[in-house]
């Protein structure tokens, strides 16, 4: 791994998270296509290679949050719950049952896609009445569960799918944002550990690259503070409209990759 594939890696991390860091997407989703096609990053390595990415990465934003007095709340506390155990079994699956990228491309873009249409729709054309309320605190763990598996799996940020279900229901970008990348940091860095443990076992490569890894993360850091620093500049239509934006996106690219 040479020093103009780490250049490469840490402006797309820079470039990537300063998008995602204003409505809580680590940018994971969408380095991991980056990864795989233009950094050659084999697999299963490629999955503790986007935690480390999101490892590094992650206190950029929460600074900037924390700084804020925005980090912290009940909904940090649900996500984190819930992604945690998650995110081990995730790990567990991806090692020994191995579930194929086709599988993974497909999942992501039967959901992101009508999510994101979704979310875009209603900022536009809001419901008059019956506004849908925010998801229970039982249910909001369960999904977070759910999300924490599919990280675990893949080594994306929770925020690219917590993000648009959050909103979508309620509520507000400014509380997702911080609360989804906390707990994608957390979750990570216990994801990290746990592929890092399996690494000492499990043949082939199950090990991050932490040079690459180390390299995205750190594009990552500076542009997740930038884009959190953004955030309180950008409305609440402004924000909604780019995480709709950003899960259509990634839900199109799947989607294009699983029908190619």
């Amino acid at each position: 791994m040479d020093w103009s594939t780490g250049w490469l890696g840490f402006a797309a991390g820079l470039l990537i998270s300063v998008a995602t860091a204003p409505v809580g997407v680590s940018g994971a989703v969408f380095l991991l296509p980056v990864q795989v096609s233009v950094l050659a990053v084999p697999s299963p390595a490629v999955t503790p290679t986007n935690l480390l990415y999101n490892v590094v990465a992650g206190p950029g934003a929460l600074f900037r949050y924390w700084r804020a007095g925005r980090l912290g709340g009940p909904l940090t506390r649900l996500l984190i719950a819930g992604t945690l155990p998650g995110v081990i079994l995730g790990a567990l699956i991806r090692v020994f049952a191995v579930p194929g990228p086709r599988v993974f491309r497909l999942l992501v873009a039967a959901l992101l896609l009508p999510l994101g249409l979704w979310l875009w729709l209603r900022t536009i054309r809001p419901a008059p009445a019956h506004d849908p309320r925010p998801l229970s605190p039982r249910a909001t763990r369960t999904l977070a569960l759910a999300v924490g598996v599919v990280g675990g799996i893949y080594g994306i940020g929770g925020g690219s799918l917590l993000g648009p279900i959050l909103a979508g229901r309620g509520t507000p970008v400014a509380t997702v944002a911080p609360a989804a990348l906390a707990s994608t940091f957390v979750t990570s860095i216990v994801g990290a550990v746990t592929y890092a443990l399996l690494a000492l076992t499990a043949t082939g490569d199950v090990a991050p690259n932490w040079f690459l890894g180390l390299a995205c993360g750190a594009g990552g850091l500076l542009g997740g503070y930038l884009g959190a620093r953004l955030q309180p500049r950008l409305p609440e239509t402004a924000l909604r409209l780019l995480l709709a934006a950003l899960a259509t996106g990634v839900g199109l690219l799947y989607a294009a990759q699983v029908l190619r």
